[in-house]
């Protein structure tokens, strides 16, 4: 119970930050293609997702229960919608990677969520990026940017960076 007192409290102090997620902005980054391949703000973005397969294994002898270890790691398939460019990179990219004889050309992408008032609140940083869907908008004579309807990127890592949060300090201090 003092958990659960402890954790409420710790949302009404002042300085608490609710974490929302109606302002990010997608950075992507391809060697070979530009330095910033996307700096661009997209809609939605959904598909950040990380999904452990357990392996389990019945011991003989061990009548309580089977053992269950940690397996592979399986990343989920972001999409990105309804975005604005300024340039053509994210379809250069694009082509680069699905070009007879291309070798998948990969990059990374930061997804940084920010507070109503301008801070950063997280950071998701993806690594080995590869699209694998990118689908233009109606045309419409009214509208004066370049559009994305759609992205998608399969990713093979996502790790995530709290602002003042040091991965390494934090598994120093526990071991």
């Amino acid at each position: 119970m003092a958990g659960i007192v402890s954790a409420v409290a710790s949302l009404l102090t002042p300085d608490a930050r609710p974490f929302t997620t109606f302002n990010f902005l997608v950075e992507i980054d391809v060697d070979g293609v530009s330095d910033m391949v996307c700096a661009a703000i997209f809609s939605d973005v959904d598909g950040l997702e990380m999904t452990m397969e357990p392996k389990t294994i019945k011991e003989g002898g061990r009548n309580t229960g089977p053992v269950h270890m940690a397996g592979q790691v399986a990343y989920g398939q972001l999409s990105l919608k309804r975005g604005m460019t300024a340039n053509f990179d994210l379809w250069t990219w694009f082509e680069a990677t699905s070009a007879p004889g291309g070798t998948g050309l990969r990059g990374s992408a930061d997804i940084t969520v920010y507070s109503g008032d301008g801070n950063e609140q997280v950071q998701f940083s993806l690594t080995g990026c590869l699209p694998v869907k990118l689908r233009a908008p109606a045309l419409n004579a009214k509208d004066g940017l370049i559009a994305i309807e759609e992205m998608s990127l399969l990713y093979e890592s996502l790790t995530l960076k709290a602002p003042g949060f040091n991965l390494s300090g934090a598994l120093a201090s526990l071991l």
